[in-house]
């Protein structure tokens, strides 16, 4: 892949702060051994999950939106790689591969756009090819019946991430057709029409294309559904919705139920469980809200959604430690690491 950069063991500790007497994930999890190859380090029989970044805001560009994204994936390590190695969770059956870094094509496009309507164009064009990378690293890591472990970026890779492990779980014979399902706790619903890859239609994408079956969305905000999205989302049998509103002001259903309310919609095949940091209340992303759910909504979500459904995958996108806006929060990549170890535990359950 071109655009991806493996970590080797001295890259990992180097971000590992080993004490003495305790024992860091960091110095359990795994990376590809020297001499070896992907495939190879795949087919280990003790490796359950593939960890890996893509640090970009070229999706979110593409929408209008505000860069930074690309700042979370650092701040993540440096809290997960320092979490204590113990019963609760040893790390050791999983390989941290690398990260993706497409900083050359965002300095392209700043360096030769002449105007807004230019970068736009030429972010959306950029998108493709993170799809092209992303889909394959997915493929890969399924087809060898490993659980991909995905932080971003942009919601765009939401697309790459279906398609690829789509193709990937079949291939290893997990099940019947190239498709499968996505659970996504968002304050959007990214099912914008097609004009052109950005990170508001990446579900869009995937269910056009047929690899996207069923598709639900958890704490949607009613004042941010675009009303031809909405018509959509209404005629469709395979999308549905449990919004924000219904959940936290007119109290339909609480929170967990809205939770098993999805896992029981997709509960027909593997399920992308999908999580978008917009949703939670003044966490720093482009989309920042000071209405939403809390952080330990987010951690029942991942729990609860793991253990109800089949996972496919595990998404956790839009994330930002520092904006192009100038804002800023040093936690954000704490609170993405609770949410691995969370899906983590959950998986072996």
């Amino acid at each position: 892949m071109k655009y991806f950069n493996y970590y080797n063991k001295q890259d990992i500790l180097s971000l590992t702060n080993v004490r003495r007497f305790e024992t860091k994930l960091g110095e359990r999890i795994r990376c590809i051994s020297p001499g070896s190859n992907l495939e190879e380090a795949l087919q280990q029989p003790s490796i359950k999950f593939v960890l890996f970044g893509i640090p970009e805001d070229i999706g979110i560009k593409a929408n209008y939106g505000i860069g930074g994204a690309n700042t979370a994936w650092n701040s993540f390590l440096q809290s997960f790689l320092n979490i204590q190695s113990n019963d609760f969770l040893d790390g050791s059956n999983i390989l941290l591969l690398g990260n993706f870094d497409f900083t050359s094509i965002t300095s392209i496009i700043e360096a030769n756009a002449k105007n807004t309507d230019e970068k736009i164009s030429a972010y959306r064009h950029a998108v493709n090819t993170i799809d092209t990378e992303v889909e394959q690293l997915m493929h890969l890591i399924t087809q060898n019946k490993k659980m991909p472990i995905v932080i971003g970026g942009g919601h765009n890779n939401a697309y790459p991430c279906i398609k690829g492990s789509a193709k990937g779980w079949y291939k290893a014979g997990v099940i019947p057709l190239a498709q499968i399902n996505a659970i996504n706790l968002d304050a959007h619903a990214d099912y914008r029409p097609i004009e052109g890859r950005h990170s508001g239609n990446g579900f869009r994408y995937a269910e056009e294309d047929g690899y996207l079956e069923r598709y639900c969305i958890v704490g949607l905000h009613e004042n941010y559904i675009q009303q031809n999205v909405w018509i959509d989302i209404v005629n469709n049998p395979f999308i549905d919705c449990i919004t924000y509103e219904d959940i936290f002001i007119h109290e339909k259903k609480n929170f967990i139920q809205s939770v098993f309310y999805a896992t029981e919609f997709t509960q027909n095949t593997l399920t992308g469980i999908e999580l978008d940091i917009d949703s939670i209340e003044n966490a720093l992303s482009s989309a920042s809200s000071p209405v939403g759910i809390t952080p330990n909504h987010t951690r029942q979500f991942i729990n609860y959604a793991t253990i109800q459904s089949k996972p496919a995958y595990l998404h956790i996108c839009e994330g930002a430690t520092q904006l192009s806006d100038g804002r800023s929060e040093k936690l954000t990549g704490k609170l993405i690491s609770y949410l691995v170890s969370d899906f983590i535990k959950a998986m072996l359950i």
